[in-house]
């Protein structure tokens, strides 16, 4: 018997198994493609302040179930008091997202905007200074001088941005006089006659000694003409960079592990790792405070490393200030490291390390939370909480800042001004930091005692234009309640025709006895009658 041809039936492509590398491309494809409510929430709603590492994470989800719950641990997060059954960040946002719809809007949602964007990051500026019109401007010397005419523009002002700095100006443009202003790098770009051959010069284009022409030639970020401070910005452009790329990136907490110590009442395991604070207040303006904040750590709480021949300790630090609220005004965080040969080891354990930070703050009642970890021993944390009470200082009544015992004190270079760790003005501090509430601070007999203190609103006389206050100092014995030392100033002699004055003293102990002691300032002011004292404990051994 003869057997038919036999056919052989040809697998369904659509039908055959998947290989895993198939498999693998289309579960990536599956969880990329976000759709509905989960698109929405990606790409609007938290477009500004999600993280990198949270959208890959959000989008390697496979179902809404995950969503759902990411999206809760996401706010959860940022929320200042986990404890409140509502979100106060959350709420804040959403808020942020409809002023800025409200306001921001131009031929698209004001979300959209560079102005959106930084309201909702960042919130309110603490001021604004708006060309809504654009037309005459007088350029500061920082951009060359001189008149120009420009488009509309606007620079924010925020005093302190976590993560980025104090005093932050951020400029927006409306090149396009079409209300959507642009946020820009260079400064230049404000001005409508910076293309046009003769007009808007700078000051050293007026006087020769530049041309317009040299503005296109440099390459830099910036566009500006030439002038008296130019010369400066050439070194700041890497600043400028730097800090356009923070604004632009989403916040961002460093130290997550510390935060969960911070913002709950989790149970230290480990034995507590103990370290002293000590907060200060000096005057910027009457609507804003600078807070020094001094941590102080004794190298031998603190887990070392060795390895070759060198000891490496190293400790992470956040500190979050909240108002009665529980919003967070400010997050600091950072490392702090100590490095020594390892055979000096033994002896430096003996000493300690100090960490400023400077907070500027609005006057009022705040609670600030510092958390600290030893990165070598990670059940070592540390964790201190107090409240702050920032003062106002009136314009009509006679003030000073605290008065700070310090271990060192020294005048800074003028391009370190008011800037930097442990810099208040043109002086370098370091704070001495007291073991405890109510404890002086020691000093050794080799040592100087440094002391500062600024002192606020003294009157001035209308006629002669000068003020007239005297300041006594005393150092005071006291275990024998008797003075060691006293002398006066003249305010008229030293710093007459302001209103605002420095102390700033170093005297050898030297010839005092180990004891206790304790220094007095007393400010008597001539003008307004007023009076003020203030004093501090120390020991000497």
């Amino acid at each position: 018997m003869t057997k038919g041809p036999v056919t052989v039936e040809k697998p369904d492509p659509l039908k055959r198994p998947l290989s895993d590398k198939e498999k693998r491309d289309q579960q990536k494809a599956l969880k990329a493609e976000l759709k509905g409510v989960y698109k929405k929430w990606v790409d609007e709603d938290v477009r500004w302040i999600i993280t990198d590492q949270e959208l890959q994470a959000f989008k390697s989800l496979s179902n809404d179930e995950e969503r759902d719950q990411f999206i809760e641990n996401f706010w959860l997060r940022r929320n200042p008091n986990p404890d409140s059954p509502e979100n106060e960040f959350r709420e804040e946002h959403y808020a942020r997202i409809a002023y800025s719809n409200d306001h921001f809007a131009a031929g698209k949602p004001g979300w959209r905007t560079d102005r959106g964007h930084i309201y909702i990051a960042y919130g309110k500026p603490d001021n604004i200074d708006s060309h809504p019109s654009g037309g005459s401007y007088e350029r500061p010397m920082e951009e060359g001088g001189g008149n120009t005419s420009t488009f509309p523009f606007e620079i924010w002002h925020y005093r302190y941005l976590a993560g980025i700095g104090d005093n932050i100006d951020i400029e927006f443009v409306d090149t396009c006089m079409c209300g959507d202003y642009h946020m820009t790098i260079d400064r230049s770009e404000k001005d409508a006659l910076k293309h046009t051959p003769g007009a808007g010069a700078t000051l050293y284009e007026q006087t020769g000694q530049s041309k317009q022409a040299d503005r296109f030639s440099g390459g830099g970020l910036e566009q500006l003409g030439a002038g008296p401070l130019s010369s400066q910005n050439q070194s700041k452009q890497f600043d400028r960079l730097d800090r356009f790329a923070k604004l632009m990136a989403p916040p961002e907490i460093k130290f997550k592990d510390l935060e969960s110590f911070m913002t709950t009442s989790k149970i230290l395991t480990g034995p507590p790792f103990l370290f002293d604070v000590r907060t200060d207040y000096v005057k910027v303006t009457n609507d804003t405070i600078l807070v020094p904040v001094t941590l102080q750590i004794k190298n031998g709480d603190i887990t070392f490393t060795n390895k070759d021949g060198v000891a490496m300790g190293t400790v992470n630090i956040l500190g979050r200030v909240s108002n009665l609220n529980h919003k967070a005004i400010q997050t600091f965080e950072d490392t702090v490291s100590v490095q020594v040969p390892s055979e000096l080891l033994a002896r430096k354990r003996a000493d300690q390390s100090v960490y400023w930070k400077s907070l500027p703050l609005r006057p009022g009642l705040y609670k600030i939370d510092i958390v600290i970890k030893d990165v070598n021993n990670p059940d070592h944390i540390g964790r201190w909480q107090r409240s702050l009470n920032v003062p106002a200082y009136d314009d009509d009544r006679l003030a000073s800042s605290s008065l700070i015992l310090a271990s060192s004190m020294e005048r800074v270079p003028s391009k370190d001004i008011g800037a930097g760790n442990f810099i208040i003005g043109d002086t370098h501090i370091t704070p001495r930091v007291p073991t405890g509430i109510g404890v002086p601070v020691t000093f050794h007999r080799a040592q100087n005692l440094n002391f500062w203190m600024q002192v606020y609103n003294l009157g001035i006389d209308e006629k002669s234009k000068q003020n007239g206050a005297t300041i006594e100092y005393q150092i005071l014995d006291v275990a024998t309640n008797k003075s060691i030392l006293e002398t006066q100033e003249l305010t008229s002699k030293t710093n007459p025709n302001a209103d605002q004055v420095t102390i700033e003293k170093s005297l050898p102990l030297a010839s005092l006895q180990p004891g206790k002691y304790k220094v007095n300032i007393k400010v008597n002011d001539g003008i307004t009658k007023q009076q003020i004292a203030e004093s501090a404990p120390f020991n000497v051994d």
